[in-house]
């Protein structure tokens, strides 16, 4: 059985893999500014921060949270990882070691930023779990590894 995570990988601490996401901004700002500048050429920029209509502004965030999911489903389920996740040497896999599915790597990016909305709550479970699991791994039935070769 070909797994992506074997033997020569242990469970990633909390530390670096926040390390990881805050790698992972810096791709980000770049796809959202790209999505920002090109939403605004096809409405002809009609966003106006200082006095946004609330279906303009509505627009734009869900198109860059739409980009957000995508940069993180496709990462996860294509190379099992991120950019960050890859500078840290960190792997997303399921629990018998094989890539994540799409549907799993959607509801993992949605349960996490619903973590991170509410003080990271999600994210501590990390610290007390020994698997070192955040919650929305334990939900999706997904580990995240430090590779050691």
């Amino acid at each position: 059985m070909n797994t992506v995570a074997d033997k020569t990988s242990t469970a990633a601490p909390l530390w670096r893999r926040l390390a990881a996401l805050v790698y992972d901004l810096f791709p980000l700002i770049a796809l959202w500014m790209i999505t920002a500048l090109i939403y605004l050429l096809a409405t002809d920029g009609r966003y106006d921060p200082a006095n946004p209509h609330w279906v303009g502004r509505l627009g734009l965030q869900l198109v860059l949270l739409a980009v957000t999911a995508v940069y993180f489903v496709i990462s996860w389920t294509r190379l099992g990882a991120t950019i960050g996740m890859r500078a840290w040497k960190l792997n997303l896999v399921r629990e018998d070691g094989k890539k994540l599915r799409t549907g799993s790597a959607l509801a993992r990016f949605f349960l996490a930023l619903l973590s991170l909305a509410f003080a990271g709550i999600g994210f501590w479970w990390a610290l007390f779990d020994a698997q070192k699991r955040t919650a929305h791994d334990r939900i999706c039935r997904t580990r995240m590894v430090r590779l050691t070769n």
